[in-house]
């Protein structure tokens, strides 16, 4: 009786030992992203006729949602649209203040994406406001200070934003050239073409760098399947120091990662 009650014991250690590296391989990797803090802000709601769309506010939402399955964490994240017609709205300082409590929270880097309406001015933000890159380099450097920091920015114009935002801890992304407008702001868009592409490529993007070098690829694929013309030209900067840290910064991608879904502000 002993010695069956050992053989026993024995056996379950063993298959114990053995199902131990399966259950810690089934465990999600840890995020490359814990600590980040990050912003995905729909700062515009209108056509370029003033006409109410969806196309920001959904890219707001799948944005929101990709970058979740990334790895960026849903306590250090903030998102919001402006547009005013809807319970509950938040206006530009609101917006500001939101964006400033998720990076005092988490310090230890910064992405923040835009989607919005530009001028060779600046980037609409809110009802009544424009901003200019200059603002825009004051705020960031006063929300990230020196810190690893992505900031991408959708609207036409906006590579506006590459010189002032550029520094050797920053990657920046935009949707188009400084003198070049984007595409799919129109009432039927489901999503701008160029958010389109980033919820597109995300979810097989290794890196920022990849992310940056597939969406290029994807906004040059659609303009040219719709013959439409002059092309955005995506623009990208990268920081001495962050072009040695982006690949080491690997996005999760859980086995139910996808495009999609939806979460508050």
């Amino acid at each position: 009786m002993i010695f069956r009650r050992l053989t026993l014991l024995t056996l379950m250690l063993a298959l114990l030992s053995q199902s131990a590296p399966q259950m810690a391989s089934a465990q999600a990797p840890a995020s490359r992203f814990s600590g980040w803090a990050s912003a995905i802000v729909a700062a515009d709601w209108r056509t370029s006729h003033g006409e109410p769309i969806q196309a920001f506010d959904n890219a707001r939402r799948d944005l929101t949602a990709g970058f979740l399955h990334a790895g960026f964490a849903r306590a250090d994240m903030y998102d919001a649209t402006l547009r005013p017609d809807i319970a509950d709205p938040v206006s530009a300082a609101e917006a500001t203040e939101g964006i400033a409590a998720a990076t005092a929270r988490a310090s230890r880097g910064c992405l923040l994406y835009f989607t919005s309406h530009g001028s060779p001015d600046g980037m609409v933000f809110g009802a009544n406001h424009v901003l200019a890159p200059e603002t825009m380099a004051l705020i960031v450097r006063e929300w990230c200070g020196a810190r690893p920091t992505v900031v991408i920015v959708s609207a036409c114009y906006s590579g506006i934003f590459v010189d002032s935002l550029s520094g050797p801890d920053r990657m920046v992304m935009t949707a188009a050239r400084r003198d070049r407008s984007s595409f799919g702001c129109s009432e039927d868009a489901t999503y701008p073409y160029f958010d389109g592409c980033v919820i597109s490529t995300l979810p097989t993007a290794s890196d920022f760098i990849a992310l940056a070098n597939g969406v290029r690829a994807c906004v040059k694929r659609r303009e040219q399947a719709e013959d439409l013309t002059p092309a955005s030209e995506p623009q990208v900067s990268i920081g001495a120091n962050m072009q040695l840290l982006l690949p080491t910064l690997r996005f999760n991608h859980p086995p139910d990662a996808a495009s999609g879904g939806s979460s508050g502000s």
